[in-house]
C-alpha cells in the first residue's frame, strides 16, 4: 500500500494530491489521470482546484485501499497512523456492543470524528454520534477523505476530532466480480471470505443517466482463546525483571460453586470459601485457587477466559445504488440507497447464577455447615453461593444490526451558484438474542429446589438426566431491540464574487436541519423475568432536532496567499422522552468559527494554517438515561467503608456498577489550530508536517471506579445499592454518572515524506509517514484541574495514546506485476497497574510492566493477467508477532493482551481474484 501525497503548489498537475497531512496511506492518481475541475473537498463548502485547500486532508484512493489488504472499512482506517483510541470488533466479547466498530482521529475519541458518506451523516449506533464502520460498503468505495483538523464551523456537532467522508463510486459502465480468501497460519480459526459484484449501466454524458449497484458478502470464523498461547486463559505466569510473577483474573463464580456467608453478630465480617477447596485442599478442573483470597476468603477461582472468543464469528452483507439522471446540461437529480447487515455472535464465559441456600437444607448442612466454627454458625444470616452454569454452555448472543441509508436530492450548477441539497433517511437497527447459555428463570429455580442438579458438583459429574433438564432449561430468544433513526434536509451553494489581486473570492452559504430519534425495547421473555439473575434492558423513546446554517468565505488576497473565514450557528432542542412525554435538558445552541489561511513563498511550498473553534452536544442518554444496571466494575475491591458491612462482598470482589444521565449536561466546547508546511522541490520527492492542537472545556467525564474505590468516603454520593435478581441480597454498587467539568488537550504532528524513483525495470515509492505525539492531557474523570496524561502510559480512562504511530510503505511497479512491503510500528508503553502475586514470597505486589513495542511487515503482490483480470496475494503479519502482554483489566473479556492494539489473529494469507467484464 502506497501513500503518495501530492502538494499541488505549482500546477493542477497536482491538483488532487494536495489533500495534505496524509499519513502515508494515501494513493494518489498521476498527475496525468487528473482533470482540471473544480471538486468539493471534505472541510469546505467551496467548489475548488484540490491544490488550493489550507486543509490538512489524507486521500485512501481505490488502489490504495486495495493494497491494504482490508477485508472490511474498519480494518482498512484503524491502521492510519493518525488513528487511535477507537472501538475494535472484539470488544464484542463481554460487552453489549454487538461488533460496532469506530474511528478514533488521534485519539481523542471516537465520539468526537465526525463520519460522513458522500458527505452527508449517517445514523449513529446508540444515542449519540458514534457511527458503526460496519455500516460502511467497502466494496462501493472509490475513496476516503480524511479531514484531520476540526471542522464544526461547517458540519456542526461531532466534528472536534476530524472528519472521515467515504466517497462511493459513480458513473460506472463496467461490471466486476471480485472474492477473497484470508486464513491465519495457524488453524482455521479466524479464517475469512468474502464475495462481491459491482457493476453500472448508462453514460450520464451520452446517455443522461447512469445506475450502479454494488453487492458484497463477508463471512468469518470465530478465533476462541485457546487457539492462541498469549490469550488462553485469566490465571497468567510471567517473569519480570528475574522473578516470577502471577497475573489473576479469574472470576469467583465458579464450578463448583463457592458459598458467601453474612452474620449477625456485626463484630463476624462476612466469609467466603470453597466447599470444595476445603474437603480437598486444592481447587478442581479449571480453577485456581484464588489470588484474591483475604483472611476472610478462600475462594476457588474460575479460568473464564478458556471459554471465551476473543475474536467473534460474524456475517455481512452490504448493498449500495446510486441512479443519476442529468435533467438538463448544468442540473443532476441523484437518489442513494445503502444497506448492511452484520450478522454477529459472541461467545463469552458460562453464565454467573448467583443463589440462595436455605440454613434448614440439606446443601446447607452438606457445604455450609462443616466449614463454620460454632460462633459463626450460631450467628448466619445469610447463605449464598456463587456459581457459574458451565453445563449450559458458553453465553452465546446473536446481534444483528442492519443499516439503512437512502439520500435523494439534487446538484449542479444555476445562474452562477454551484449547488447540492437532499432529503436523507438513515437508521441504524439490531436486534439482539441470546442463543445459548443463558438459563431460564423458573426452571433454575425449580432444578435447585427439588436437587435435580448438583451445583457443589465438579465439571463433568452431572448425570445423563440431569443434563437432559439442563438442555430444556436454556433460554433462546430476542431480549432487546434498538435503532437511531436520522432524518435529515440539508442544502449549500457556492458561487464567485468579485475579482481580487490573487483572483475571484468565493462564498459558499448552506444550512441543515436533523432529527434524531432513539428506540430501545426490551422483549416480552426479558420483561417477563424469564431469564435467570437477568436485569430487564430500560426502555427509551427520546427524539431531539438539530438546526444550523452556516458561511464560508474565501478571499485570494494575491496570487500566493488566500485566507478563509468560515461560521456556523447551531441550535439544538431538549430531548423528548416519549415514554413520560415530558422533555428532558434543555435547549442549546452554539457558534462556532473557523479561519484557515494558505501561502506559497515560492512555487514548491506551501505554507497552510488554521484556527478554530468546535463542540459536541451531549448524547440522548448522556442527559436522559435513568440509573440502569450496566455490568460490574471491571477491577476487584474491598468493601467500601460506607458504615453498612451488611452491604458488602466477601474480601476481594467486583461490584455492580449503574449508570444514569444528567440533565444539567451541556455542550462540550474546543479550541484548535494547525500549521503545516509541504515542500516539493521535485516530482520525486514530497515531504510535510502538520501540528495540530485541540483543548476541550466542560468535557462530558465519569469519575473511574478506580478513583472512586480508593476514596469512597470522597465519593460516597457514587454508591448505592443493588439487589441480585437471583437470590435477593443487596449489595453495594457504583454509580456511573456523567458531568461536564473536565477538560483534555491533545497536540501532535502529523508527517509524511514520499520519495519516487524510475528505473529501466519499474518504478518504485517509499512513503514514510506517522503521527508523532506531543500530548494527551486530561483532568482526571470528575476534576475540574487535576491534570493527568495517558501519553505512553495506560491511564485512568483506561487507554493509552501512543507517542509514535509509523508506517513505512514501498511499493514496486514492473509492468504487469505490483509489490508492496509494508512496516507497521507502534512504540511501547506503561501498561496498566496491576496486582500480581510474587511467586517467590507469596505476597501480592503492585506492579505496572512496561509494554515492548510492536513491530509488523505485510507483504502484498499483485498481478495483472490481461485488461480485465487481476490476482492479488499477502501475507500480513510476516513473522507471526504475537501481541505483547499486557495486565490491563478493562475493554472486553480477553486477558494477558490488548486487542485494541495488536491483532490477535497472527500470520495471515489472503489471495484476492478480479475480473472486469
Amino acid at each position: 500500500m502506497v501513500l503518495q501525497q501530492k502538494i499541488g503548489v505549482r500546477s493542477v498537475r497536482l491538483a488532487l494530491g494536495v489533500l495534505a497531512g496524509s499519513a502515508m496511506l494515501t494513493g494518489f492518481a498521476s498527475a496525468q489521470e487528473q482533470a482540471i475541475q473544480r471538486v468539493e473537498i471534505t472541510g469546505s463548502a467551496i467548489k475548488r482546484i484540490a491544490a488550493e485547500t489550507a486543509l490538512p486532508v489524507q486521500r485512501l484512493s481505490a488502489e490504495t485501499i486495495a493494497r491494504t489488504g482490508a477485508t472490511n472499512v474498519a480494518e482498512l482506517i484503524q491502521t492510519l497512523p493518525a488513528m487511535q483510541g477507537f472501538t475494535v470488533d472484539a470488544i464484542a466479547a463481554g460487552t453489549d456492543s454487538g461488533g460496532r466498530v469506530s474511528a478514533s482521529i488521534h485519539g481523542i475519541g471516537e465520539e468526537y470524528t465526525l463520519v460522513l458518506l458522500n458527505g452527508r451523516r449517517v445514523a449513529p449506533q446508540g444515542s449519540g454520534s458514534s457511527v458503526n464502520l460496519n455500516a460502511i460498503p467497502l466494496s462501493a468505495i472509490e475513496r476516503v477523505e480524511i479531514l484531520t483538523d476540526g471542522a464544526s464551523a461547517l458540519y456542526g456537532s461531532d466534528a472536534i476530532g476530524g472528519v472521515m467522508n467515504f466517497i462511493l463510486k459513480e458513473n460506472l459502465q463496467t461490471l466486476s466480480v471480485e472474492a477473497t480468501y484470508s486464513q491465519p497460519g495457524e488453524s482455521h480459526a479466524g479464517r475469512q471470505q468474502n464475495i462481491s459484484i459491482t457493476g453500472g449501466y448508462g453514460d450520464l454524458d451520452t446517455d443522461r443517466f447512469n445506475i450502479m449497484a454494488s453487492y458484497r458478502h463477508d463471512e468469518r470464523v470465530q478465533l476462541k482463546s485457546t487457539d492462541r498461547d498469549f490469550a488462553r486463559t485469566a490465571y497468567v505466569p510471567f517473569g519480570h525483571n528475574g522473578t516470577n510473577y502471577v497475573y489473576d483474573r479469574t472470576s469467583a463464580s465458579t464450578v463448583p460453586a463457592n458459598v458467601s456467608v453474612t452474620f449477625n453478630d456485626p463484630k463476624q465480617p462476612a466469609i467466603g470459601f470453597s466447599p470444595y477447596l476445603k474437603k480437598n485442599g486444592t481447587c478442581p478442573t479449571l480453577n485456581f485457587e484464588s489470588l484474591a483470597n483475604t483472611a476472610t476468603t478462600q475462594n476457588c477461582a474460575f479460568d473464564f477466559v478458556s471459554t471465551i472468543e476473543i475474536v467473534p464469528q460474524s456475517k455481512r452483507d452490504a448493498f449500495f445504488s446510486k441512479g443519476t439522471f442529468r435533467l438538463t446540461e448544468n442540473v443532476r437529480l441523484f437518489a442513494e440507497a445503502a444497506w448492511t447487515r452484520l450478522d454477529l455472535t459472541a461467545r463469552i464465559a458460562p453464565n454467573t447464577a448467583p443463589f440462595t441456600i436455605a440454613t434448614n437444607s440439606d446443601m446447607y448442612r452438606t457445604n455450609v455447615l462443616p466449614y463454620l466454627t460454632s460462633a459463626q454458625a450460631a450467628s448466619v444470616k445469610s447463605v449464598s453461593g456463587n456459581y457459574r452454569t458451565y453445563d449450559w454452555g458458553t453465553r452465546d448472543s446473536n446481534t444483528v444490526t442492519d443499516s439503512q441509508h437512502f439520500v435523494a436530492g439534487a446538484e449542479g450548477d444555476i445562474g452562477g451558484w454551484s449547488f447540492n441539497t437532499g432529503l436523507t433517511w438513515s437508521r441504524n437497527k439490531f436486534d439482539e438474542k441470546y442463543v445459548g447459555g443463558y438459563v431460564l428463570n423458573n426452571e433454575f429455580r425449580a432444578m435447585l429446589a427439588n436437587r435435580s442438579f448438583d451445583p457443589f458438583a465438579p465439571i463433568g459429574a452431572q448425570s445423563d438426566a440431569t443434563k437432559a433438564l439442563i438442555e430444556d432449561s436454556i433460554f433462546h430468544g430476542t431480549v432487546r431491540s434498538a435503532s437511531t433513526t436520522l432524518k435529515g434536509i440539508d442544502g449549500h451553494a457556492s458561487r464567485e464574487l468579485f475579482d481580487m489581486a490573487g483572483g475571484k473570492a468565493q462564498l459558499a452559504i448552506g444550512a441543515d436541519y436533523r432529527q434524531y430519534h432513539y428506540e430501545q425495547s426490551p422483549s416480552a421473555a426479558a420483561a417477563a423475568g424469564l431469564i435467570y439473575n437477568y436485569n430487564t434492558p430500560a426502555a427509551y423513546d427520546l427524539e431531539r432536532d438539530n438546526y444550523g446554517a452556516f458561511f464560508e468565505l474565501a478571499l485570494p488576497v494575491v496570487k500566493s496567499l488566500e485566507v478563509t473565514a468560515a461560521g456556523r450557528y447551531d441550535a439544538i432542542t431538549a430531548v423528548d422522552n416519549g415514554i413520560t412525554g415530558k422533555k428532558m435538558g434543555k435547549k442549546e445552541s452554539a457558534s462556532t468559527y473557523k479561519l484557515s489561511a494558505r501561502w506559497t513563498p515560492i512555487p514548491t511550498v506551501l505554507v497552510r494554517g488554521s484556527y478554530g473553534t468546535g463542540f459536541k452536544a451531549p448524547s440522548m442518554l448522556d442527559i436522559g438515561q435513568p440509573l440502569v444496571n450496566a455490568g460490574f466494575t471491571a477491577g476487584s475491591f474491598t468493601c467500601p467503608p460506607l458504615g453498612n458491612d451488611n452491604y458488602c462482598r466477601p474480601g476481594s470482589a467486583q461490584y455492580n456498577v449503574l449508570s444514569g444521565g444528567n440533565e444539567n449536561l451541556s455542550p462540550e466546547k474546543s479550541k484548535q489550530y494547525t500549521v503545516g508546511v509541504r515542500w516539493e522541490p521535485n516530482k520525486t520527492f514530497v515531504i510535510g508536517a502538520d501540528l495540530w492542537d485541540v483543548k476541550m472545556r466542560d468535557k462530558v467525564s465519569a469519575i473511574s471506579e478506580q478513583q472512586i474505590f480508593a476514596d469512597p468516603v470522597t465519593f460516597r454520593d457514587l454508591f448505592t445499592t443493588y439487589t441480585e435478581p437471583g437470590t435477593g441480597n443487596t449489595y453495594w454498587a457504583q454509580k456511573e454518572l456523567s458531568v461536564n467539568i473536565g477538560q483534555t488537550h491533545y497536540r501532535g504532528i502529523d508527517w509524511d515524506t514520499t520519495v519516487t524513483n524510475r528505473f529501466a525495470f519499474g518504478k518504485l515509492t517509499s512513503t514514510l509517514g506517522g503521527t508523532y505525539m506531543l500530548k494527551a492531557d486530561y483532568t482526571k474523570a470528575g476534576t475540574k484541574n487535576d491534570w493527568t496524561s495517558n501519553l505512553n502510559i495506560f491511564g485512568t480512562d483506561d487507554d493509552v495514546v501512543f507517542r509514535h504511530i509509523i508506517r513505512l510503505s514501498t511499493t514496486l511497479e514492473t509492468g504487469a506485476f505490483t509489490n508492496s512491503l509494508i512496516a507497521n510500528y507502534r512504540n511501547g508503553y506503561t501498561d496498566a497497574l496491576a496486582t500480581v502475586r510474587n511467586l517467590s514470597t507469596g505476597k501480592n505486589e503492585s506492579l505496572r510492566l512496561e509494554v515492548p513495542s510492536f513491530l509488523t511487515f505485510d507483504w502484498q503482490g499483485r498481478w495483472i493477467l490481461n485488461k480485465n483480470a487481476s490476482l492479488r496475494a499477502g501475507v500480513k503479519n510476516i513473522a507471526d508477532r504475537s501481541p505483547p502482554l499486557s495486565l490491563r483489566n478493562s475493554s472486553g473479556h480477553q486477558v494477558g493482551f490488548d486487542p485494541r492494539y495488536a491483532d490477535p489473529l497472527g500470520r495471515t494469507f489472503y489471495l484476492t481474484g478480479n475480473y472486469t467484464f
